[in-house]
């Protein structure tokens, strides 16, 4: 699968996804796409994990069972993340970041 793919390329696009996430996680006002940053994010280092595992030890499945493992954390992050979502949508009917102060009173 991994043959002919130097490990840098995967290296450069984890790279590459890592900082547009961070960069979406920080300029948006909207929670949904702050969501979707932070699920790129943990993508990225799922591609780490996946390529250096292969490259460094190709008989073991040591990143396999991580990415499974951050798959399924970031499964029940994301249904509780929308779940909070919807029912600030329901009180404020928006989702802009700035307007959460609100939600104290």
């Amino acid at each position: 699968m991994f043959e002919g793919i130097p490990l840098h390329w995967f290296l450069i696009l984890g790279t590459i996804m890592f900082f547009v996430g961070i960069y979406g996680f920080l300029t948006r006002k909207n929670l949904i796409t702050i969501l979707m940053s932070i699920e790129l994010i943990l993508n990225s280092v799922n591609i780490n994990f996946v390529a250096f595992n292969k490259f460094l030890y190709p008989d073991h499945l040591e990143g396999m069972f991580f990415t499974v493992f951050i798959i399924a954390v970031a499964a029940a992050e994301t249904s509780i993340a929308i779940a909070i979502i919807i029912n600030i949508y329901r009180r404020l009917v928006d989702i802009d970041v700035d307007k959460m102060n609100k939600m104290k009173y």
